[in-house]
C-alpha cells in the first residue's frame, strides 16, 4: 500500500459525502473499498455514529467511521489475538485528528449542539457541512495512511 491507497480511499469518501451518504457512513466506506472489503452490513453499521454518534455530542462521525476503518484492517477475527496493533493504530488516529482540529466531540467541532433545533439551525445557517467535509476527508487521510503503513 502506498499514497495511491491513500489517495483513493480519501477520494471515495469526498465522493460518498457529496452524494449523500454521512460522515461516519463515507469514511468507512473508503476504507472498506480500499482494503476491498464489501459487505451489505457496510455503510449500516456506520449510521449511527454519524452526527456525534447520532446528534448526542458525541465523537465526532468521521473520526468513529474512520475507527471502525481501521478495525476492518487491523481487527481481530479471534478472541485470542492480540489487540495492540488496532489499539496503537487509534490511538494514533485520534491524536493527529485531535492536533488537527483540536477536538474530537462534533458539538465542539462544530461549536454547536446539533441534537437541538437551535444547534440544527446554526449548522444550516453557517453551513457547517462544509466543515464536516473536510473532517471526513482528512479523518480518511489520515486512517489509510496509518493503514498503509500496518498492513502488509
Amino acid at each position: 500500500m502506498n499514497s495511491m491507497f491513500v489517495s483513493e480511499a480519501k477520494r471515495i469518501a469526498e465522493e460518498g459525502f457529496s452524494s449523500g451518504w454521512y460522515c461516519a457512513e463515507s469514511v468507512v466506506l473508503a476504507l472498506a473499498e480500499a482494503q476491498s472489503i464489501d459487505s451489505e452490513l457496510i455503510p449500516k453499521v456506520a449510521t449511527a455514529f454519524c452526527s456525534g454518534m447520532s446528534r448526542t455530542c458525541g465523537t465526532c462521525g468521521a473520526l468513529t467511521g474512520a475507527v471502525m476503518g481501521i478495525s476492518l484492517g487491523l481487527g481481530r477475527s479471534k478472541s485470542d489475538e492480540p489487540v495492540d496493533k488496532a489499539y496503537f493504530a487509534v490511538q494514533r488516529l485520534v491524536k493527529e485528528f485531535e492536533n488537527e482540529f483540536g477536538a474530537r466531540n462534533c458539538n465542539d467541532l462544530l461549536g454547536c449542539d446539533i441534537g437541538t433545533p437551535e444547534g440544527q439551525a446554526k449548522f444550516k445557517e453557517n453551513c457547517l457541512g462544509e466543515r464536516c467535509a473536510k473532517y471526513t476527508s482528512k479523518a480518511t487521510e489520515i486512517a489509510a495512511r496509518i493503514l498503509s503503513e500496518n498492513i502488509v
